[in-house]
């Protein structure tokens, strides 16, 4: 899934390099985007990248190419047709605050004292960023059943699927579906999911320094980010993974 702002410069690059063969310049997708720095562009590229939405051809300044479309617009317009011809639109749901409704199918204290192999059903929240923050679904259509013995008690539960690499490094890879305990607060070290500036959500290790707290991925290739106290809310703690082969 793309934030909002990456799947507008997506479309942007897309609709330019059909017209004119040339990718946009920072300025111009800077000024398209009503962004105020060209750093939010290079950022914005950055998350497409990773997420192979598009590459950056070497020795080539200006140099992008669309490599595919989200889903949906790419099956109401091919990458080729004309910007006239495509009609895609993206509206996500985000995931606000915090979960205070109750989840369907969330255990009580008793239903975890049973067989290890009984299954219940928890909330899938479509898929949450491992590396750079992206804007996660909430589906509330979409169930997963999960082993009781992985949950914790009578706390609440939902599971998210893993976007991204930033964690392998904890055992985290892309395409795990994580299952996580409702929380707001967390223990140094501990790896949660964390919601920034209330919009963008993330799967990260949080550490608090005095009234900085930091989000540390576990892949030598980013960088830790630093935030003050009111940007970060932590929305659950990682107790569990599941992983197809």
């Amino acid at each position: 899934m793309l934030t909002k702002k990456q799947h507008e410069l997506l479309v942007f690059i897309n609709e330019r390099l059909a017209e004119s063969g040339v990718s946009p310049s920072f300025e111009e997708m800077k000024e398209a985007l009503n962004l105020k720095s060209k750093s939010g562009i290079h950022r914005l590229i950055s998350g497409l990248e990773e997420r192979g939405f598009i590459k950056r051809l070497a020795h080539r300044a200006r140099a992008l190419e669309v490599v595919k479309l989200p889903d949906a617009f790419a099956a109401a317009a091919p990458a080729q047709a004309k910007p006239a011809e495509r009609s895609g639109k993206f509206s996500p749901t985000v995931i606000r605050g915090d979960f205070k409704s109750a989840f369907p199918g969330a255990p009580s204290g008793g239903e975890t004292s049973g067989s290890e192999t009984e299954a219940v059903q928890l909330p899938l929240y479509g898929r949450i960023a491992a590396g750079t923050p992206i804007a996660a679904l909430r589906d509330t259509s979409n169930t997963i059943g999960i082993p009781a013995s992985m949950l914790t008690g009578s706390a609440e539960h939902y599971a998210l699927e893993v976007a991204g690499d930033s964690m392998i490094e904890a055992g985290v890879f892309d395409g795990d579906t994580v299952i996580i305990q409702r929380c707001d607060t967390a223990d140094n070290g501990t790896i949660v999911v964390a919601l920034v500036d209330d919009e963008e959500v993330t799967l990260k290790r949080i550490r608090r320094k005095g009234a900085s707290i930091a989000l540390e991925p576990a892949n030598k290739t980013y960088e830790t980010r630093i935030f003050g106290p009111d940007r970060v809310k932590v929305q659950g703690r990682l107790v569990g993974l599941m992983r197809r082969y």
